[in-house]
């Protein structure tokens, strides 16, 4: 019977398509994993980590803000050569900088991080706009494969540079030939029958001049992309106008902002409040949530860090895989849940309300577990209810959650000193545990 339950669930899945959306998921996102797990070899013990954070983000940030509204013009081959090429280049720029043990400074290694989130923001829109041409599966191979990334790309540096004992210039130089596979997915994988069949940007343009000249359709831009099915057939009419024209790129961008206005309240603004509240937990609360080690399977308190990251990074991998069995449309109940995590992880850390780090444990994977779902749901849930010829523009759009939550966090992490603060206050009541990290 599970077997049989399991066939109809997978049932329609092209292997080749669940493969290539697996990888690009897993390689876009593998080298932000890879950089974080570097921070501390990268700018030394003196310099905030946080920068390196920033550095990874920021840029990822800035180009899904802007991309959405011109990255259309660029045809997917030449997007997935360029983000290869970038990625590459950012992490060998990373890796051949002098370490700063020798005396070099931090500079080119942070332009090689910057290089490198450009690649991954641009790289996580484009595909997830991909994601429209080949149905829900190729959604549910791509958010596995980003769930993979965190605990392969966590596991990898660990590994080649811990148990393998290879030099961090090494591991890294080595990282930078994995945009390859991203290359091969798409050329040597991906069936491109889907991508062949679609209509060409000036079908769109022409659309948007048509609507440019009916007001009555602006109007119900107004409303963003959920407009009504009796609207949406009313607009549809427009691609057989004799009338249309071309349009210029101000009308299409105008246009664009305009759809855009409806996907902030019910995807944007919920998918961000998780991140921001997913990562103020893991960069500022985590490294606070300590014990005494005699109650805690650890013998030194390095090693809390890596084993909440660990756990969280399961709990990720896990409900980002979870798309073919279960589909949670509660976005702000999610992202509520996720703020009450925060809160209780922070009353632990002021006053240590939960007397077991195993409780604390199963915290950290329901962190990890909302966070999976409530990405892969907002995209599942775009998929679903915006109209088919502005879904790919949607997907990429939306993108810019993550990446607006994330460097929230880190700017409320840095400004507001939240990890100083926090073991600040726990060496002012005898327990200096966060200083012997």
């Amino acid at each position: 019977m599970f077997r049989a339950r399991l066939n109809a669930v997978f049932a329609g899945a092209d292997v080749r398509v669940c493969t290539a959306f697996w990888l690009f998921g897993l390689i876009n996102n593998v080298l932000y994993v890879i950089i974080l797990s570097a921070a501390l070899d990268l700018v030394g013990p003196d310099v905030p980590k946080a920068i390196v954070l920033l550095a990874d983000i920021v840029p990822s940030f800035v180009i899904k803000l802007c991309a959405p509204y011109f990255i259309h013009l660029v045809p997917y081959s030449f997007r997935i050569l360029l983000f290869a090429a970038v990625s590459s280049w950012g992490m060998l720029l990373i890796a051949l900088a002098p370490p700063y043990t020798d005396g070099g400074t931090i500079t080119a290694k942070m332009a090689g991080v910057v290089l490198a989130s450009l690649s991954s923001g641009i790289g996580e829109l484009s595909f997830l706009g991909l994601t429209h041409y080949y149905g829900p599966f190729s959604q549910a191979a791509w958010g596995s494969g980003t769930g993979a990334a965190g605990l392969i790309g966590a596991g990898y540096y660990s590994i080649t540079t811990t148990s393998i004992g290879l030099s961090v210039k090494t591991s890294l130089l080595a990282s930078s030939f994995l945009p390859l596979v991203m290359v091969m997915g798409f050329f040597l994988v991906l069936p491109r029958g889907p991508l062949r069949k679609t209509g060409s940007p000036q079908h769109r343009d022409e659309n948007l001049a048509y609507e440019e000249e009916h007001g009555d359709i602006l109007d119900r831009e107004d409303r963003g992309l959920l407009a009504t099915p009796e609207e949406r057939s009313t607009t549809s009419v427009r691609s057989s106008n004799p009338t249309m024209k071309s349009t210029t790129w101000q009308t299409r961008f105008v246009h664009d902002l305009r759809r855009s206005r409806g996907l902030i309240y019910p995807y944007i603004l919920p998918l961000m409040l998780v991140y921001f509240a997913e990562y103020l937990i893991n960069q500022s609360v985590a490294p606070t949530l300590l014990f005494p080690l005699y109650k805690t399977p650890f013998t030194e308190y390095r090693s809390f860090y890596p084993t909440y990251a660990t756990i969280y990074q399961l709990g990720v991998f896990i409900s980002r895989s979870s798309l073919p069995f279960i589909r949670i449309p509660y976005l702000y109940t999610m992202g509520a849940l996720q703020c009450l995590n925060l809160l209780l992880l922070i009353l632990q850390a002021l006053n240590t309300i939960f007397p077991s780090i195993y409780i604390v444990f199963v915290l950290i994977f329901w962190v990890g577990v909302l966070g999976g779902l409530v990405y892969v749901n907002t995209y599942a849930n775009v998929s679903d209810d915006v109209p088919e010829e502005e879904r790919e523009f949607a997907l990429g759009a939306v993108s810019v959650s993550d990446s607006a939550g994330i460097m929230l966090s880190g700017l409320v992490g840095v400004v507001g000193g939240v990890e100083e603060g926090l073991c600040a206050w726990q060496v002012g009541r005898g327990k200096d545990w966060c200083r012997r990290l």
